[in-house]
């Protein structure tokens, strides 16, 4: 499967987009066999219709797609991928009044329309492929689309396939493909090298913890993504109820994000210092599973009495960031499927995140906009701190009381990135149903706003 936009060619099939209110007047102008043939296929400039127009060996001639009305596009997104699928075989060369900037997020969203992830069934690919519109930046849009199926296809994978070796491997894969570099450090080592929520979240699972530390780049700002890479969480001995384990192998979607993010940045070739750090591990149930009540020493020297053993990611993102903010880079952010809380609040669709630094708020903001990658800034409040003060540890891993669940956790890691700037989002990473370019299944979030805005911000 390649998310790429089909060679230029004289012979692509011109498509032409038609709001509702333009299609009456394009008609006018169209000779009478165009206007009968889609008159009589009902179009109308709906959004997801599509019809095709056949010349006189019954091929296909042009065809049209709807735009829909002004009303219909703000509550959705990724309009032409609703039509695509209907389109008849060939390459299509977009004919159009809109913008560069729709004609960017519409042509990516033709491209995801032909993700499939197809490991263990076969399935059709996309018949219609699409010609790069002129002005449009096919590098950036191509890396945003194979970064965003490589998120998918990870968060897609189950647990038997999708271990803590497999998302190695999956790094691995990803540092062979641009040059970049891969070290990590697994099983008891996790403790001689100082990784101690590392090891005690992943110790009960056959398959060993580890922490993958990747990096490319030799030159530019420095930017270290942290991924939360729990490829199966059980809840451990606070064991989840079976409906809400359900979807557990998605506990490694904040991982899967930032390779996805990752793979952006290096294909695109900003002048950057990327590194990523990956805690890979499963929260078991076994007789040296770590217990609630236990207290347990972090990196940093941080004490963290367990008060949940299902709040586990929160822990193996700890001794991350520490290692992230020993280094000292120019930029921190962290991504993990962290709470039940924020999809409460926000639902699945948008990605909440904490930062308290405007420029990175702004171009942020700025960039999912345009990117039709939606986000939504949720603070660190600081009078939540109490929260997680448990008193007989420096902190607690799941506070009592229900309250400000997302925001809680949020603090809890912000207490180990003391002296780089700290973004943290708090992802859902999966389409719970049929979208636009967006199956149900794996999905990335907020990477493709957080790639624009890292370049925008970043790169001088």
């Amino acid at each position: 499967m390649s998310l790429t936009f089909a060679p230029a060619s004289d012979t692509a099939i011109p498509l032409h987009v038609l709001p509702e209110d333009q299609v009456e007047s394009w008609l006018a102008q169209q000779p009478a066999a165009t206007k009968n043939q889609l008159t009589g296929q009902g179009f109308t400039g709906a959004l997801g219709q599509a019809a095709s127009i056949a010349g006189p060996d019954g091929t296909p001639a042009s065809a049209v797609v709807g735009f829909g009305t002004e009303d219909t596009r703000r509550r959705g997104r990724f309009h032409l991928a609703a039509a695509v699928g209907k389109l008849p075989k060939g390459d299509y060369r977009i004919i159009s009044q809109v913008d560069t900037a729709t004609l960017s997020v519409e042509s990516l969203g033709w491209l995801l329309a032909a993700y499939r992830f197809d490991r263990y069934r076969k399935q059709p690919p996309l018949a219609a492929r699409l010609v790069a519109p002129d002005g449009v930046d096919i590098t950036r849009i191509e890396a945003h689309a194979a970064g965003e199926a490589l998120t998918r296809d990870l968060i897609n994978t189950p647990a038997n396939d999708m271990g803590p070796p497999d998302l190695e491997q999956a790094a691995r894969d990803l540092v062979d493909r641009h040059g970049a570099a891969i070290s990590v450090i697994a099983g008891d080592e996790l403790l001689t090298r100082n990784f101690p929520l590392i090891h005690t979240v992943g110790r009960a699972a056959d398959r060993a913890p580890r922490l993958i530390d990747m990096t490319w780049g030799t030159k530019g700002p420095k930017l270290t993504l942290v991924g939360k890479g729990v490829c199966f969480d059980t809840g451990g001995l606070n064991l989840k109820p079976g409906a809400s384990m359900a979807l557990m192998k998605k506990d490694m979607g904040g991982a899967a994000a930032v390779l996805g993010l990752a793979h952006m940045i290096m294909a695109t070739g900003h002048a950057i210092q990327l590194r990523v750090l990956i805690p890979a591990v499963e929260n078991a149930v076994s007789g040296n599973a770590f217990r609630p009540g236990d207290i347990l020493t972090s990196r940093k020297g941080l004490t963290v009495e367990i008060n949940n053993t299902d709040a586990e990611g929160r822990l193996v993102l700890a001794d991350a960031l520490a290692l992230a903010d020993e280094e000292n880079p120019d930029q921190i952010i962290s991504m993990a499927t962290l709470t039940g809380a924020a999809r409460v609040a926000v639902g699945p669709d948008l990605a909440p995140y904490y930062s308290a630094d405007p420029a990175f708020v702004a171009a942020l903001e700025n960039a999912a906009q345009r990117e039709s990658d939606p986000v939504w800034r949720l603070p660190f409040h600081d009078p939540y701190e109490t929260l997680i003060e448990p008193g007989i540890a420096d902190i607690d891993n799941a506070p009592k009381g229900g309250f400000a669940g997302s925001i809680t956790a949020a603090l809890f890691l912000r207490r180990f990135v003391t002296q780089t700037p700290y973004a943290h989002f708090d992802i859902y990473g999966w389409q719970p149903g049929d979208a636009p370019a967006r199956p149900k299944g794996g999905v990335g979030q907020a990477t493709r706003a957080l790639h624009t805005a890292i370049s925008e911000l970043m790169i001088p």
